[in-house]
């Protein structure tokens, strides 16, 4: 696909150039190496095992389950799965490092190449690569608020399990690294490999970034360290890549380090020098062996794979004739999913049948007007005050016709606020639908009376006036009266 996100600089379009690593934190009881608790939230240094604390002659153990949430990941993304992995030391001194190394895979991760396609604006796929997936333990955390003079060390994320999904560097604006990070989220939180909390850092990003003038070979990148959110992301990747941009163009080169976002600045600053792989000395970790997979272990685990969102969107378009857009919507969280299709099922309320609810109709509503007031409240649609199956029966009353969509809004928001049925508001405020022409007909005899200059201007062809009339007539019946209704009879009694 051509890339037409440039930036526009002094001396004309540049071009950015971006890869993403990601920190994913496998879902698991225990850790990589060790038994220890990984529930997060705990007293500090609570969750630790000898092996997790560096302690002499503790020799790791390895976790099955965290093996399973990598395969599974790879074979989400069509990445070939390596039946033989090693795991390596990657040596480097950091306070919250006991062990003075991590335990990470190099030149043997568990999964290889790979692909995530991104669903952009317009409806428009676009692939990008994914070069690796590697499992290693996570360090510990340094925390510095509670003593102007002492750094304190809490342990226990060390030894948690980490996927580090490496892309190729094949985006080109901050929209696609966002659309990134939201489509291998959901893949992860469908499949169960990771919950994808990105306060809790159970999912951070690493983006490098480079900028070149459009068929130049790759400029000389900048990595943006531990982003953890898609926010931030985003603001991270346009301001670096700006700020690259004016450096050359100024004249300057650009040092390849590692850079830390202050997203209360919105700017991305110094870190450190970036250093190469070679100086963390990786060598095969001598307490392990290589470890080594069968063909039937990774088919075992591909038959428990669920409907992934790629797969389940294409169904919704396919089936239900749902747009590009509406489909990526319900589709971007498994929540979502769950909700839509329990909303176009069988009504199960009071033993009661209503016919299956048209899907495009429950599309719009369920991501216009419900996710709306969601966002308003500030919760989840797992949180929503509204059950499908209580919003089921709203838009039902609007599919027979019962009451308006107008009335219909008015009335989800008295659900929201009362918790009442629709049913329930709709008879006890006498909402209902007017459907007798001849209550409607005298609505609108009184709408012609009173707007008589209004009427000569209709009837001289001014064609347009219509919707004026029809507003009218809906406003004086209190939003009442069925618009087809009044529509038919508007037209004969004009004429």
């Amino acid at each position: 696909m051509k890339n037409t996100n440039f930036i526009k600089g002094n001396t004309g379009d540049w071009e950015i150039v971006i890869g993403l690593e990601v920190h994913a934190q496998v879902t698991s009881k225990s850790k990589l190496f060790s038994g220890a608790s990984t529930v997060f939230g705990n007293e500090p240094n609570t969750n630790v095992a000898f092996v997790d604390a560096g302690m002499p002659g503790m020799l790791p153990v390895i976790n099955e389950m965290a093996i399973e949430q990598a395969v599974r990941t790879g074979l989400a993304i069509g990445a070939k799965i390596n039946l033989k992995s090693v795991f390596d030391r990657k040596n480097y001194f950091y306070p919250d490092l006991p062990q003075g190394y991590q335990i990470s895979q190099f030149l043997d991760p568990i999964v290889g190449k790979g692909e995530i396609l991104l669903d952009m604006p317009g409806g428009e796929v676009k692939k990008v690569n994914v070069t690796r997936i590697h499992l290693e333990q996570d360090a510990g955390k340094s925390l510095h608020e509670y003593n102007p003079k002492y750094s304190y060390i809490d342990l226990n994320r060390a030894g948690v399990t980490l996927m580090e999904i490496v892309s190729e560097p094949e985006m080109s604006s901050a929209d696609e690294a966002a659309a990134y990070i939201k489509k291998l989220r959901a893949i992860l939180r469908y499949i169960g490999a990771c919950d994808g909390d990105m306060e809790k850092g159970n999912l951070r990003c690493d983006a490098n970034v480079s900028v070149r003038k459009p068929g130049d070979k790759l400029g000389t990148r900048c990595e943006i360290k531990n982003v953890n959110s898609v926010r931030f992301l985003h603001k991270a990747i346009e301001f670096e890549a700006m700020r690259q941009v004016e450096i050359l163009e100024s004249g300057g080169k650009i040092d390849q380090e590692t850079r830390l976002f202050d997203s209360s600045k919105g700017e991305t600053r110094t870190m450190r020098s970036k250093e190469d792989a070679m100086d963390y000395r990786y060598f095969p970790d001598p307490d392990l062996l290589p470890l080594e997979l069968t063909q039937q272990f990774v088919d075992d685990i591909r038959k428990t794979l669920p409907e992934l969102p790629d797969q389940k969107k294409s169904r919704y378009m396919e089936t239900f004739g749902l747009s590009a857009y509406d489909a990526g919507v319900i589709v971007a969280e498994q929540e979502y999913a769950d909700y839509y299709e329990a909303l176009i099922g069988e009504p199960p309320l009071q033993g009661e049948k209503f016919p299956l609810i048209d899907p495009k109709l429950a599309a719009n509503w369920m991501t216009g007007e419900l996710f709306g007031r969601l966002n308003k409240l500030g919760v989840n649609i797992d949180q929503s005050p509204v059950r499908a199956d209580a919003f089921r029966w709203l838009l039902t009353l609007i599919e027979n016709k019962t009451i308006s969509g107008n009335i219909a809004k008015d009335v989800l928001d008295k659900m929201i606020e009362t918790g009442k049925s629709a049913k329930d508001i709709v008879e006890q405020e006498g909402l209902q639908q007017v459907t007798d022409t001849g209550a409607i007909e005298k609505v609108i005899a009184e709408v012609i009376a009173a707007n008589p200059d209004k009427v000569a201007e209709y009837r001289s062809g001014k064609d347009k006036l219509f919707g004026f009339f029809v507003g009218q007539v809906i406003k004086a019946s209190g939003g009442k009266a069925n618009p087809a209704t009044v529509n038919e009879l508007l037209k004969k009694m004009l004429a």
